[in-house]
């Protein structure tokens, strides 16, 4: 039953159907647990919150479907937007973004026109900007894009999926960059050819890849609610005396508060994945594709 949840909520989380349907309704479908809103300004006071007791952000200004330059354009303002608003509040905060939603399906040039705008925008206020991975077919032109940045900024980073068998192979490819790696166990559904099927095998990937890039003196983002993981990276960096500098936890905005700040209590550095925008409806089913008992959840709110 849960691989059958999984599936549906995947399948609508590519429904333009599905997302017209969700606007109707807002926020009030659930998604306000895992989406910070729907304007800068929410996404802003919400920063500012996390701020308050020790927790940093990277804001990420959710987009699906962009089909058009126009509307890559648009979405790149946003972003530019976004760090201007960061800059004026003085909250903590980067900025994530997903390279589709800039134009990379539409014509790369133009993706990386709009990352160019963003990461000068980005180097003005002295700030970092985090290329979100989006599925496999994704994932070569991302880290394309991403090493032709690098010749030209130090103030961006990437992610890297510990489900696909080429990303340990990535990630020794990255320590030439110096690279900033998000690492994270990855929420698309692959075809078995080319991604790890079973649980423990992504999380044994996702081990040996936090390991290489830490130990390669490589700024690590340790993405994961898995206290298994989060106890080996604990560890790892006790035992080899990496500083805490080094490297940071990162959660996602509405999941596992009291991990959250336990860690933050411990002296770790912690930072939130916070979301905003009006196309949070895809993002919202990832979110419940992951952990399908959040249905329940949504069905709580629907019947409120």
């Amino acid at each position: 039953m849960e691989l059958l949840l999984k599936g549906v909520f995947q399948a609508l989380g590519k429904s333009t159907f599905a997302h017209r349907m969700a606007k109707k309704y807002g926020l009030r479908l659930g998604a306000a647990r895992f989406v910070a809103g729907e304007t800068i300004r929410q996404s802003i006071d919400a920063v500012g919150r996390l701020n308050a007791d020790g927790r940093m952000a990277t804001l990420d200004h959710l987009g699906e479907f962009v089909t058009s330059g126009e509307e890559a354009e648009r979405s790149a303002d946003m972003c530019l937007q976004t760090l201007d608003a960061i800059a004026e509040s003085g909250v903590l905060s980067n900025l994530s973004l997903k390279l589709s939603s800039l134009g990379l399906d539409i014509d790369r040039e133009l993706c990386a026109r709009n990352m160019k705008r963003i990461l000068d925008r980005a180097r003005e206020h002295g700030n970092f900007v985090r290329i979100d991975m989006e599925d496999s077919a994704h994932c070569q032109p991302a880290l394309d894009i991403y090493r032709s940045l690098r010749r030209e900024y130090d103030n961006v980073g990437i992610v890297l999926q510990a489900y696909l068998f080429r990303t340990e192979e990535d990630v020794k490819e990255m320590h030439a960059l110096k690279a900033n790696l998000r690492l994270v166990k990855g929420a698309y559904k692959e075809p078995p050819g080319i991604a790890f099927a079973s649980k423990k095998d992504v999380d044994d990937n996702l081990k040996r890849i936090i390991c290489l890039h830490l130990l390669n003196g490589n700024y690590t983002a340790v993405a994961s609610h898995d206290e298994a993981i989060i106890d080996y990276t604990k560890r790892l960096v006790s035992e080899e005396g990496i500083s805490r500098e080094a490297f940071e936890f990162q959660m996602l905005y509405g999941i596992c508060e009291d991990l959250q700040k336990r860690l933050v209590r411990e002296g770790y550095r912690v930072r939130i994945y916070v979301p905003f925008g009006i196309d949070w409806f895809g993002y919202f089913m990832r979110r419940l594709a992951e952990r399908p008992a959040n249905v329940w959840f949504v069905l709580r709110n629907l019947l409120n």
